[in-house]
């Protein structure tokens, strides 16, 4: 599937949700948001970042919610997102891109690291889920997106704690997607769909992958139709998003 049509959802005053908002990808996403005219509410640890993301956001049509969270920690993940609630009411979307991808073989990693990676990116997609799951159902529906790439269905070295997190919000996706439908939520996993420039990429990106990358704004339009979704739309896919503005979209149910 390629390019498949959007549900058309009306975005303008509705609320999203994005994780990992400060810098890279989920940067470019809540400016799309922003520019839909949606209530953002933005987390990352990186709260001086996020302070400026607000201001553009607000800049072009948006209004914006920054909140300075680790998102590895529980009790902190559970009270950013209940913030966002108390504040905005029930998103329209949840996109959960944060992430931490810190290469270490399995000789050198301890179990301390291990859960701080494994927490930002699978633990914390739960409870993000969860605390937005009843409002979902109580609004008639609403589309959950986690961020996943090659890690997700493949192996490579030295990726002792990511690999299996994006491996795990995966089966978490396919598990919630099926649950969704009788609530009409869409619940789907996103990739790039090509190398991109972020501040985690440049850390981990050999330089001939960097001789490709491009802007994370380029695969906004991708997220901007997930927004849109519903479950009886697109749902349980693994959606690849294109520099071109197009996405694929491989069913995984």
């Amino acid at each position: 599937m390629t390019g498949s049509p959007a549900r058309r959802h009306e975005l303008r005053g509705q609320v999203a949700v994005v994780t990992g908002a400060a810098q890279g990808l989920g940067y470019a996403v809540s400016k799309a948001y922003a520019a839909e005219g949606m209530r953002v509410a933005m987390m990352d640890i990186r709260g001086d970042l996020l302070q400026r993301v607000a201001s553009e956001c607000r800049s072009i049509g948006g209004d914006a919610l920054p909140l300075s969270v680790d998102l590895s920690d529980a009790a902190a993940s559970q009270a950013a997102i209940d913030s966002v609630l108390e504040q905005y009411g029930t998103p329209r979307v949840l996109i959960h891109n944060a992430a931490l991808l810190i290469t270490r073989s399995m000789l050198q990693i301890t179990l301390a690291q291990w859960r701080h990676e494994i927490n930002i990116i699978l633990q914390a997609a739960f409870i993000l889920s969860k605390a937005v799951w009843k409002p979902m159902i109580d609004a008639g529906g609403g589309s959950i997106v986690y961020l996943s790439s090659g890690s997700g269905y493949r192996g490579f070295i030295e990726e002792v704690a990511y690999n299996p997190g994006k491996h795990g919000v995966e089966g978490l996706m396919k598990c919630l997607a099926l649950e969704g439908k009788a609530f009409n939520i869409a619940v789907n996993a996103a990739t790039p769909g090509a190398p991109i420039n972020t501040p985690m990429s440049d850390s981990n990106y050999t330089e001939e992958q960097k001789k490709t990358w491009v802007d994370p704004a380029l695969l906004a339009p991708a997220f901007v139709m997930l927004a849109r979704q519903d479950a009886s739309g697109l749902t349980g896919h693994r959606v690849a998003a294109r520099a071109d503005g197009s996405w694929d979209a491989v069913d995984l149910l």
